[in-house]
This record gives C-alpha cells, structure tokens and sequence, in this order.
C-alpha cells in the first residue's frame, strides 16, 4: 500500500512538471512556470504540515484531518501511533494502579524512589513507620526524611544483598527492618518491616540467657569448690571404692556445667555490644604460640602443631576477642584430630583477604552439616561431643567475634581427611612492614 502511494506521488509531481513544462514551453516563458509550480507544490506540502502541527498541538478533534494520497497515510499512521500509545499508556497504568493496590494493603511499608532518590509514592504503612505523607511528599528526597547515617549509607551505597535494620526516625518506639529492591531505569522500591516485637523478644532471650547464667555461676561455684574439697580428701579403701567414683563424676559434669555458663556469658556480652571497646595492631606469632601451648597442654596426648606465619602481617582489633576466637578453633581441631595428628595454621594475606586458617587432618564433617555448624547447641556427633566435653557454643562465639571484625568464618571439610575452618578479615585491617616504618 505504502509503495503504490509513494509511487502515486511520484507520477503527480512527475506529471505536474510535465503540464507545467507544456504550458511554459507554449508561451515561451518554461522558466518562470517551472518555477511557480514548484512553488505551488511546497505551498501545498508546507500546508499539509501546517495541518499535522495544529491537529498534535492544538485543540482540534482527536480525529486526524481527513486528506488522500500520500498525506493521508502519513495523517492515518500517525493517528494509529497515538492510539497504541494511549492503550499502552492505559496498559502500563492499570499495572501500576494494580501495584500500588497491592503494596496498599500491606502490613509493611513500600516506597517507589526515582533514579535521583526522590519519592514517587507510598503506602499507608510507610506513613505509620517512617512518617512519609502521600502526595504531599512525592517529588522529595528521602534521605531527607531519613537522616539516620547508616540509613544514607544504605541507601548510596547501593549495595542491597542485606538489609538494614535501624530505629524509627518519626517514631523511636519501632524498630525497623529495610530492605531495597532495584527494578526499571534506575528506579528503586523501599520496603519497610515492623520488627518491634522480633526485637524485644530477641533481647528478652538475651537478657534471660544472660541473667540465668550469672544466677547459676554462684551455686555452682560452691557446689564445685566441695566438691574438689571432696575429691583431695582421703578415704579409707571402702569409701574410696564408695565414693571416688560418684564423686569424680559429679566435679566432672560441675567443670562442664561451669565452662556452658562461661561460654553463655561470653557469648551474650557479645551479642549485647555490637563495637569493639578497643582496636590496635598486634602481631599473630605470638598470640598463636601462647594459644598452641595452652592446647597441647589440655589436650594431654600428642598432636603436631605448626604455625605457618607471615610476620610481616599485623592485625587491626581486640586482641582478647581474636585469641578467644582463635584458641576455640585450634582447640576443636585438637579435639577431633586423631592422637600423634597434625594441625597447620596459617596466616597469611590473599588478594582481598587477610586469612588465618587451621587445618586438621582428622575424620572430617558431612558436608550437610557444614552450613549449621555456628548455631548454638548444634552438634555433628552428640555422643562424641560430651566425651570432648564442648559445650556447643565455641563456634557461635567465633562467628560473633568475627561479626565485630568485619569478618567471616569459612569452613570445609571432607569426611575421612579433615576440615579447614578459615578466618577472613577485610585488608583495611592489615598493618604490614610498610605502614610502620
């Protein structure tokens, strides 16, 4: 149809020059008919134009002007754009009318931000947890509305594999979770949790965990100090045979019982203060060499211990806290390495990490059991675990430790040959050489 048109056009303006050549010729005047036939033709276009201008921009009928030939389809296809771009405009807008229906009736916060992070609109929930009006907002940054520093890091720093959890800025009583999804061009949408009542029971548990621990500490205490009274006294040989072996018992599972407390204590102090007290550079070598003494004395049976260190590597943070953690490691790896074992430990620093790593060569761990290992009370071999007398905690402690330090705990393992659990720090916690001198 298009080509049939254009060809159409073309034969009229072809036989338009012909009459005017004609006429010009017969009159002896070719030029000046040429000329203002020419002028004819663009007038003629030039008004056609003019016809398209005020039917897209004035205040015509939406209807396209009526016209033949090849003005006629230019007029009908421009009139078929428009109204596909007003079905997909109506298209796109039910969607979004759809979308927002949607995030409405939700109990948690949803807010729509533009590629310049200005607010495009918000929910109802949104008002109650972060004091966001809509429309009276939109148009506005948020970060205007929420001033909180680690919120602005968030938010720009466009990293949002993690959420965020921060106290209300428009309502100090809730507690909030923050999660941001990207989606379109640049656009970003905000959702807002009410983790209020998750958090108070969290440091409810906290707090009974704590308390119930330092509760036990003191009855305990007293119950342990006669016991060992109990076990250095002598008995005659009946009551040796009578008694030694209950009491052994007892003081036995009074250790243990004192080493839980110890662990819980440490591991709620830990949980209650999320920033290190002190941060300094110290060497590894040393702190490993104390903590490999101190294994291969409680071990009492032989193992092969060897440090592998990079003393020109310093480390950034709470020495009392890092050898905590450390001195749990290296004493598992004892625990589950078989008598006359090896354990490596190495420290050293990689492309993007600093690394302390022990390595064993022991019985190894399913792989299953792997991603559970730094929950509380979780146990690989429960049996085994009471005769090594853990308490189940060490390496929650460890991954607590590490959060502090900006690190994480990396663990693999193969049944029959052994486990390495890796401690990786960030390399702005490195002091090497250069940066002393």
């Amino acid at each position: 149809m298009y080509k049939s048109d254009w060809k159409t056009e073309c034969r009229n303006i072809g036989l338009l020059l012909l009459a005017a050549t004609l006429v010009g010729w017969s009159i002896d005047s070719l030029p000046w008919v040429l000329f203002i036939s020419t002028l004819a033709y663009l007038a003629w276009s030039l008004y056609q134009l003019q016809r398209i201008h005020s039917w897209l921009y004035g205040e015509e009928k939406p209807d396209p002007p009526e016209a033949k030939g090849l003005w006629g389809d230019v007029f009908d296809g421009i009139y078929r754009l428009q109204r596909q771009g007003k079905e997909e405009r109506l298209r796109l807008q039910a969607v979004v009318d759809y979308l927002q229906d949607s995030f409405a009736s939700l109990d948690d916060g949803a807010v729509m931000i533009d590629s310049r992070g200005n607010i495009e609109w918000t929910n109802q929930a949104a008002g109650k947890l972060l004091g966001l009006r809509y429309p009276e907002d939109t148009k506005q940054q948020l970060v205007n509305f929420i001033r909180a520093p680690e919120f602005i890091r968030y938010f720009e720093g466009q990293d949002y594999s993690t959420s965020l959890q921060l106290t209300s800025p428009f309502n100090g009583h809730y507690k909030l979770q923050i999660s941001v999804t990207n989606f379109g061009r640049g656009s970003r949408l905000l959702f807002v949790r009410d983790i209020t009542a998750t958090d108070r029971m969290q440091q409810m548990l906290k707090d009974f965990v704590a308390n119930v621990s330092h509760e036990l500490r003191t009855p305990l205490t007293v119950i342990t100090g006669y016991l060992e009274t109990l076990s250095d006294n002598s008995y005659s040989l009946d009551d040796e045979l009578r008694w030694r072996r209950a009491v052994d018992q007892m003081l036995v599972q009074s250790h243990r019982m004192e080493s839980l407390i110890k662990d819980l204590i440490v591991l709620s102090r830990l949980e209650s203060l999320p920033d290190i007290a002190e941060q300094l550079p110290m060497a590894i070598r040393p702190m490993l060499e104390v903590i490999r003494d101190d294994v291969l004395t409680a071990v009492k049976s032989p193992r092969e211990i060897i440090i592998d260190c990079d003393d020109s590597l310093q480390l950034v943070g709470n020495s009392i806290e890092l050898q905590s953690a450390f001195s749990n490691l290296i004493m598992n790896a004892a625990k589950y390495t078989p008598v006359e074992g090896e354990i490596t430990i190495r420290w050293f620093a990689d492309g993007q990490h600093l690394c302390l790593s022990v390595e064993d060569n022991g019985e190894g761990i399913d792989s299953h059991h792997l991603p559970r290992l730094t929950e509380r009370f979780y146990r690989v071999d429960k049996s085994r675990s009471i005769e090594t007398g853990g308490t189940g905690l060490g390496l929650a402690i460890v991954k607590h430790i590490l959060l502090h330090h900006e690190a994480e705990l990396m663990i693999s393992s193969q049944v029959g040959k052994g486990s390495t659990f890796s401690c990786l720090f960030p390399r702005s916690r490195a002091l090497s050489q250069l940066d002393r001198a």
